[in-house]
């Protein structure tokens, strides 16, 4: 078995696919764990949604790189989003609820009044459930997708006293000159950034496991924020290698395996969890 891996790493397309993988993945954890405490945990579902909103949009200008439009789209959605959820009105789960639904159903209504592909339904389900595209990246793409990664990495190192404080107590980090709004929208701009990543990877209707279930799983082992963040980042890059590498083997779809792989990992930390009487 190692030597048939070794034989496959031999491939550019394999360790573009486990580059960008584990670069998603390891992004994805860090601010997966900031989602959760704050009860955000569906803002990635909603961002998602919004995201297969803009691909359908670049698929009527017939547009070659989809990110053009996609990254624009959803980071001013998670803005909006964020916004509309401060709203007394408009609660937060309300807000995503509206824009992540809203943006589905006009993407796919468009994907069908417009498109040109004889075989719709398979774009779409490849759209939601992610597709063999990870598998066929090109050089620029894995450097785009490495710059977006390190940046991401920087900013939550660089911030990451402000993003502690206003994960755990708002208030308090607002009485203390921290700009609690400021940061706040910067997690959700990196979250959508980190949204559109992972389209290829897992597709748009599994991305919010992705960036859910490690910090889940390393909550049921620490404690300390520090401590779950790490173990959520090992965690997710981990799965992430093993369900690349399993679908290679196997011929499954790469993104339903990561996310299988993901919850058999939270399945066993569970346990780990509930044995120490957690």
């Amino acid at each position: 078995m190692i030597s048939t891996l070794i034989m496959y790493l031999s491939y550019p397309f394999v360790r573009y696919a486990l580059i960008v993988g584990v670069l998603i993945a390891f992004c994805s954890s860090l601010l997966g764990v900031t989602l959760v405490l704050k009860r955000f945990s569906f803002i990635g579902d909603g961002l998602s949604h919004v995201a297969f909103g803009g691909i359908a949009i670049a698929s009527v200008l017939n547009l070659t790189n989809e990110m053009l439009i996609v990254m624009p789209f959803t980071v001013i959605s998670a803005v909006l989003l964020l916004r509309t959820g401060q709203n007394t009105r408009i609660k937060g789960d309300a807000a995503i609820a509206m824009i992540s639904v809203g943006a589905l159903a006009f993407g796919y209504l468009l994907m069908n009044i417009f498109s040109t592909s004889s075989n719709l339904s398979g774009d779409v389900c490849s759209t939601l459930f992610g597709s063999t595209s990870i598998l066929t990246l090109t050089r620029g793409e894995v450097i785009l997708c490495s710059v977006l990664s390190v940046a991401v990495t920087l900013i939550f190192i660089f911030f990451y006293n402000r993003i502690f404080a206003v994960t755990f107590d708002e208030n308090f980090a607002r009485s203390a000159g921290t700009k609690a709004d400021n940061y706040n929208l910067l997690i959700a701009i990196v979250i959508a950034v980190i949204i559109v990543l992972a389209m290829n990877l897992v597709g748009s209707l599994l991305i919010s496991a992705l960036v859910i279930f490690p910090a889940l799983s390393a909550m049921r082992v620490f404690e300390s924020f520090l401590s779950v963040t790490v173990c959520s980042a090992v965690l997710s890059v981990v799965c992430a290698f093993s369900g690349i590498v399993i679908s290679i083997f196997a011929g499954t779809p790469v993104g339903s395996t990561i996310v299988a792989v993901d919850v058999l990992a939270f399945a066993v930390c569970w346990l780990i969890g509930r044995i120490r009487g957690e």
